[in-house]
């Protein structure tokens, strides 16, 4: 996994963002730009290419394309293809690599004074975030500020660190996840995979430990162990995260988007909604209301 490594003590400037959408089939021209640009996949599958380089970006993957390179489509995309885009800059050094950073970001995983003195992110080149609907939310904020009238330019800087902070954490806390588990470890990152990919079905705990072949008291027990979380808990934070995904970048009502997280009554969706948010999935909409869209 090659990575960039820059400095954040100074937020990253900020250049432009939107979302594209198309109707018909695509491919992106060839071009070179000075900027850094994340592509986040939506809808559909964008076919891009860096050099030699080809990448299939789907929904949640995630692209950084470097500056000062070609880029090209080299295949012509869907109709209905979406996708986010960023163009930023680093204010300092940065640096391209893959395992001398492994070794890094293991250490920022497993020493806890390790935090106090990083001011690094790490983001992949190419990447499938397991955390991609904190992604879309964070990259909703960042088009509200960007074309909301701010009194300071850096708003829109500051917001976009915390995006590529929040990718990198995600980053970094993966590789642990592939370097280090025991057998129970394992076990517990099945279920949890399992889990978010059915996260939009309807799920109880006592059908997941039958899956698992778990006893559902021992499995509550030894999931709470493991994450702190209860597991029921756990379900509704990943539909919730989901909601909240399609509060912000869909106009379906509260009822539609209540069915497509696996939960059939609207009421109890929304009794749930304000006990974990904190405000009701209305007023989380008109949070995040604006954005910028383009079909070139």
């Amino acid at each position: 996994m090659r990575l960039l490594k820059t400095n954040i003590k100074m937020p990253l400037e900020f250049v432009s963002a939107g979302q594209f959408v198309t109707d018909v089939p695509w491919t992106h021209s060839q071009r070179t730009i000075d900027s850094f640009e994340l592509i986040i996949g939506v809808k559909g599958t964008l076919y891009m290419q860096q050099y030699d380089e080809k990448y299939e970006v789907r929904p949640g993957d995630v692209l950084l394309l470097l500056p000062n390179r070609i880029h090209q489509g080299f295949a012509a995309s869907g109709k209905d293809t979406s996708f986010y885009w960023l163009h930023f800059l680093c204010p300092d050094a940065f640096h391209i690599a893959d395992e001398e950073f492994r070794e890094e970001m293991y250490i920022l995983q497993t020493n806890p004074e390790s935090h106090r003195i990083n001011t690094a992110i790490y983001i992949p080149l190419f990447s499938t975030p397991s955390g991609i609907e904190r992604l879309n939310i964070l990259f909703h904020q960042l088009l509200h500020i960007a074309y909301s009238d701010y009194s300071s330019r850096y708003a829109a800087g500051y917001m976009t660190t915390s995006l590529l902070l929040e990718l990198s954490e995600q980053t970094i806390s993966g590789l642990r996840t592939t370097i280090e588990q025991t057998p129970s470890d394992k076990n517990l990152a099945n279920i949890l995979e399992w889990v978010r990919i059915h996260a939009i079905e309807p799920i109880s705990v006592t059908a997941l430990a039958d899956r698992f072949n778990y006893n559902k008291d021992y499995l509550s027990r030894f999931f709470k162990r493991k994450t702190g979380m209860n597991l029921q808990e756990y379900i509704h934070a990943l539909k919730l995260s989901k909601a909240k995904d399609l509060l912000v970048h869909t106009r379906q009502s509260i009822k539609e988007i209540a069915y497509a997280v696996g939960i059939a009554d609207e009421k109890y969706f929304m009794r749930l909604f304000k006990k974990y948010e904190k405000i009701t999935p209305t007023e989380f909409r008109k949070a995040y209301y604006m954005t910028h869209l383009n079909k070139q």
